[in-house]
């Protein structure tokens, strides 16, 4: 085992003289738009471990009278997610939502096509409304789209929603749930783009069946939310024709378009990395850019909004270069470890969700346990948090309110990948019953601290409450089974607020969060 550096932040004596300062104007007149709750959503699939041992274990030590882990509910709660998607992802485009309710005893195993896994359904519908409860989330189901369609949607519609006096509604009644779930928000199928998607289909295809899926279910709920698949990545060769065929068939139909974006360091290139906010940005304007467009030559007034509903750091290359499994229950799969330098990229990726909070009204961290995750489990045994749980948290925490317009003038340097970038990365967001404003910066300098100059402009704040910050002196630093605690966030010291100005040094390559009263 390597021993513990002794210090979570590197020696002055060894620090490399700072850059210009980076400097921005806060003013309450100028502002993006309002933060939905939404935001703070996340992700659980049948994938991996995600539900069995992640957050369904019976038999654990903290396990509830519902099989699910006590323990990782309340490190949930304290994330501060909100609507939370299921059950896929990939998974549900061969998935049998009958499958997973009625007596756990007497549901079928299935083989699962999209991670080759095999399915048990103990942890179905009615156990995934039953934790939401548990942990005050908002659901968010996806529909089956690749080996089903409009009828099979509007059963599990009818199943989940309708009061009573059908033989669906009645059924979940018969199953132990007289009250019905109340599911407002819905996926119109999962990455229909992708040729890696169980019944993938051209855009054509797609935007038909989600036009008749849609109109169909509105029949049944004319308030129901709809999210339509748009493109798995800004990178695929389809990106933005996709979107623009889909929604000229179900424009009118849908309220949210989706978007998905995983980001990893490759070849080295960390620079690169550390400014791939620069990317998720460029998607989400030009995603906004192609609704607009399409909204106006249909003449429509209304607005498309967005749903970020699976996004993340994850290092896909080493799920691709790894032996498939081979059928198991629940296998270890995706469980990336995070280091530091993927929580600031994590961090820099909500801050660009942040910017543009005026239409991004929906977000999804994916996923929430074991599989590219905030929160790891052992069966068995304990559960953690990783590095990347402490952005989450702290933004969800102190990220609501009103995002203010924030433009840099920041040092800058060359990245391989994105040309040339600023140095700092930040938003701020006010809260306009009690006045308080938290500014969420990003240093991508992977070795100098980068000053910072903040003009509060009309903004009524005396003190501060806190400069967190989330950085090490070694950039690999991270949680795990044996040091749970190796990385936490630390206070910052020399953080001045006077005549009007903030003030403060962002460490290199550091997640920054400041809170004013």
């Amino acid at each position: 085992m390597q021993p513990t550096p002794p210090s979570n932040r590197t020696a002055a004596a060894d620090t490399p003289a700072p850059a210009r300062p980076a400097r921005f104007t806060l003013d309450p007149a100028f502002a993006v738009g309002d933060v939905d709750p939404r935001m703070f959503g996340s992700f659980v699939e049948h994938l991996g471990r995600c539900v069995y041992t992640g957050i369904y274990e019976p038999g654990h030590p903290t396990a509830d009278e519902a099989g699910l882990r006590t323990d990782v509910l309340e490190l949930i709660r304290e994330l501060g997610v909100t609507v939370i998607r299921y059950p896929g992802g990939n998974f549900v485009s061969g998935y049998k939502w009958e499958d997973g309710v009625g007596p756990v005893d007497e549901r079928p195993r299935r083989l699962d096509l999209a991670w080759r896994s095999t399915e048990t359904n103990r942890f179905g519908l009615g156990e995934y409304i039953d934790f939401l409860r548990k942990v005050d989330g908002e659901p968010m189901m996806a529909l089956n789209l690749g080996t089903r369609g409009v009828a099979e949607a509007l059963e599990l519609q009818e199943y989940a929603n309708h009061p009573s006096g059908t033989a669906l509604s009645d059924r979940r009644a018969a199953h132990g749930d007289k009250d019905p779930y109340n599911i407002r928000l819905w996926c119109l199928g999962n990455e229909m783009d992708g040729p890696w998607q169980t019944g993938h289909k051209t855009a054509e295809e797609y935007g038909r069946l989600a036009a008749e899926t849609a109109r169909a279910m509105r029949q049944i709920d004319p308030d129901v939310q709809l999210v339509a698949c748009g493109s798995s990545s800004q990178s695929m060769p389809t990106f933005a024709e996709w979107e623009a065929t889909v929604l000229q068939e179900a424009y009118d139909l849908v309220d949210y378009i989706s978007l998905h974006a995983y980001y990893e360091e490759l070849d080295g290139d960390r620079d690169s990395f550390l400014a791939s906010a620069v990317d998720m940005e460029s998607f989400i304007e030009n995603v906004v850019a192609t609704c607009d467009h399409v909204g106006a030559r249909l003449k429509s007034k209304k607005k498309i909004n967005l749903s970020f509903d699976e996004w993340n750091v994850w290092y896909l290359t080493r799920f691709h270069g790894a032996e498939p499994p081979n059928w198991d229950e629940a296998p270890r799969l995706l469980e990336d470890n995070y280091s530091v330098t993927d929580a600031v990229v994590f961090g820099s990726l909500l801050i660009a969700l942040l910017r543009h909070a005026d239409r991004v009204t929906v977000a999804c961290l994916a996923q929430l346990v074991n599989v590219i995750a905030p929160i790891m489990t052992e069966p068995g045994g304990p559960a953690w948090k990783q590095t990347t749980f402490f952005p989450f948290a702290q933004a969800s925490r102190h990220g609501r309110g009103r995002v203010l317009q924030v433009n840099v003038d920041s040092p800058t340097h060359e990245t391989a990948k994105y040309g040339e970038v600023p140095l700092l990365h930040a938003t701020a967001v006010v809260d306009e019953e009690t006045g308080e404003v938290t500014v969420f910066a990003v240093n991508r300098d992977q070795t100098r601290p980068l000053p910072l100059e903040v003009d509060l402009r009309g903004l009524s704040v005396s003190r501060i409450v806190e400069h967190s910050v989330l950085a090490d002196a070694d950039p690999e630093a991270r949680n795990t089974l044996t040091e749970p605690e190796r990385v936490t966030p630390h206070p910052a010291t020399g953080t001045a607020l006077d005549g009007g100005v903030l003030r403060a040094t962002l460490e290199p390559m550091s997640w920054n969060v400041i809170r004013l009263a």
